[in-house]
């Protein structure tokens, strides 16, 4: 046996995504004495500028908007207690079909294996007993999601380490309720068309397939002051406008794909760390 702590590291893909789909988790195992590390890849650079000014709009620096958002994580991190973060900091591709996904530097344009190597380096640094990330279409086709994946999985190949790997997911049942969730808070949401509602029946998981339901109610106010803490993105989080209890409610369960594993514990399971303490 060894003193290292048990440690869960996840990797994502822009500044706030760590609040969206994790910080329940990170909030949850780091007031169970778990260290966390979060690991960012991008540096957010193709988000909105003070005053919502859109990417490519004048007035919009992507340096500017960066800086700001590294500022917004650190704060979020504070919020979620998060013990170690890690920023990777290539240049974020913005959404599929961007032109900044074809912009030399952008994480998108980066060689799998050259992020690869270096998230290689953080996993033998931490030795983390559980990682987690995006699936292979980034949960909705996100450039910088996908990539997360692929750097993720190509990182666990170049070590001798066997953590417990996971997926970020979402029930079907839920993704069902979203659009009707959307329109009841006021967001601009329009039926989509045929190929788009094809599209988006294919995020998420049917709920039998879901392996780990983890209840982070008791931290839903730390995710929800985690998310705020990215107030420059705040038009992009519509959850915001749900205030703390309807978001608590809606958003206190957060679920994933077990994809590696080598302690045998049953599934469904209601713990990353099971079978491991």
């Amino acid at each position: 046996m060894n003193d290292r702590p048990l440690t869960l590291m996840a990797v994502h893909a822009h500044p706030d995504d760590e609040a969206t789909g994790t910080g329940g988790v990170l909030a949850r195992y780091a007031a169970e004495g778990i260290r966390t590390v979060l690991v960012t890849c991008t540096d957010g650079g193709c988000g909105d500028g003070p005053g919502g000014v859109k990417p490519g709009d004048p007035g919009h620096d992507p340096a500017a908007v960066a800086l700001m958002r590294r500022q917004e994580l650190e704060a979020s991190c504070e919020v979620l207690k998060v013990s170690h973060l890690e920023m990777l900091d290539y240049a974020d591709s913005g959404m599929m079909g961007w032109p900044t996904n074809d912009a030399p530097g952008s994480f998108w344009q980066t060689p799998v294996e050259e992020c690869a190597a270096r998230l290689a380096e953080l996993l033998r640094r931490y030795q983390p007993d559980v990682v987690v990330t995006y699936d292979e279409n980034g949960f909705y086709g996100h450039p910088d999601h996908i990539q997360a994946n692929r750097i993720t999985m190509a990182a666990l190949a170049m070590t001798a380490l066997t953590p417990k790997v996971y997926w970020t997911t979402a029930p079907r049942s839920a993704m069902q309720r979203f659009g009707e969730v959307m329109r009841e808070f006021g967001a601009d949401w329009q039926e989509p068309d045929p190929a788009a509602a094809t599209a988006m029946a294919e995020i998420g998981l049917p709920d039998e397939e879901i392996t780990t339901w983890v209840d982070t109610t008791a931290f839903g106010g730390q995710k929800f002051n985690a998310l705020a803490a990215h107030a420059s993105q705040g038009e992009n989080i519509f959850f915001l406008r749900m205030g703390q209890e309807r978001f608590t409610e809606l958003m206190g369960v957060e679920t994933f794909a077990r994809v590696q594993d080598t302690t045998g514990a049953a599934v469904p399971e209601n713990d990353l760390f099971a079978g491991l303490r």
